[in-house]
C-alpha cells in the first residue's frame, strides 16, 4: 500500500487466476502520480486470500469490504476502483448505491461482456477440477501463468508468480482455489444500473475478449487503448494509470 498522504484511496483488483501481486509493477508509477493510498488485495480464492464456500461477484466484494478494515476510512475519504476482468466486475459489485461505500469512480478494463455456452460450460468444467500438483515449481509456475492469462507477460520465476503458487510436501500447486471459475456471467447491464458512480470501461485495442461494441451497447464511457491486449495494465502500466487522470 502506499503512503496515507491524500483523502482518495485507490483499490486496484486483479484478474481471474492472478493475484494482487500482479499490479507490483505499478508501485513507482504509483508513488509518483497517485496522492493517497492505493491497495492491491488478492480476490477470494486466489492469492493469499481463503477461498469461499460458494463462489458470486458480491461475495467476492463482500471479502474486499472485509479486507478494508485496516485502511480506517474517514468520513471524507473516497474511493476510486479500478479493475481488471474479473476484478473490474468485483469492483461495480463494490459500487453499487445500496452497499454505501464512498467510491468516486469505477474503471474497468477488460471486462468480458458477452458469455456463450460453451465458455460457461467450460468454466463450469473448470471449476470441478480437483487441485492439481506439479513435482516442480517451474512447472506449477508455468501452469499459473497460463491459467492467469499472464504467459509471455512475466518469467515464471518473477517475484509476481510467487504469489500464485503453493509448496506443500515437496511438491507445487496453484494458490487458486479451482472453485472461483464457476463465479459464472456477469450481469453488466443489473451491475451498472445499480450504481450512481461514473463508470469507465476499457479494453485493449487487441484484447479478445471484448470488442468495443459490445462495451458501447452497456450505455457508459468506452476507452480503447491502442496497441495493448487483455492485459493492458501489465503491457503498458502509465497507459491504464492515464485512464484515472481525472481522479489525481
Amino acid at each position: 500500500m502506499g503512503d496515507a498522504t491524500g483523502k482518495r484511496h485507490l483499490i486496484l483488483l486483479h484478474g481471474m487466476g492472478a493475484t494482487g501481486e500482479v499490479w507490483l509493477p505499478w508501485a513507482p508509477l504509483l508513488e509518483r502520480r497517485w496522492p493517497g493510498r492505493w491497495l492491491a488485495p488478492d480476490l477470494a480464492g486466489h492469492g493469499w486470500s481463503p477461498p469461499l464456500d460458494g463462489y458470486s461477484f458480491e461475495a467476492l466484494a463482500q471479502r474486499v469490504v472485509d479486507g478494508l478494515g485496516p485502511v480506517r476510512l474517514g468520513p471524507e475519504d473516497r474511493l476510486v476502483l479500478l479493475g481488471h476482468s474479473l476484478g473490474g466486475v468485483v469492483a461495480l459489485a463494490l459500487a453499487a448505491r445500496q452497499r454505501g461505500l464512498p467510491v468516486d469512480a469505477v474503471v474497468g478494463l477488460g471486462i468480458k461482456a458477452v458469455w456463450s455456452p460453451a465458455e460457461l460450460a467450460k468454466s463450469a468444467e473448470l471449476a470441478a477440477r480437483p487441485v492439481t500438483w506439479f513435482a516442480t515449481r517451474d512447472e506449477a509456475a508455468r501452469r499459473y501463468l497460463r491459467v492467469s492469462g499472464l504467459a509471455g507477460l512475466f518469467a515464471p520465476d518473477h517475484p509476481v508468480v510467487e504469489a500464485g503458487l503453493r509448496r506443500e510436501d515437496g511438491r507445487w500447486r496453484l494458490a487458486m482455489d479451482p472453485a472461483a471459475f464457476a463465479v459464472g456471467e456477469p450481469r453488466l447491464p443489473v451491475l451498472l444500473a445499480a450504481t450512481d458512480v461514473p463508470v469507465l470501461l476499457a479494453r485493449g485495442e487487441l484484447d479478445p475478449m471484448v470488442t468495443d461494441a459490445q462495451l458501447k451497447e452497456l450505455g457508459v464511457p468506452v476507452a480503447t487503448l491502442p496497441g495493448l491486449g487483455h492485459n493492458a495494465h501489465v503491457e503498458d502500466p502509465a497507459a491504464v494509470l492515464a485512464l484515472l487522470d481525472p481522479y489525481l
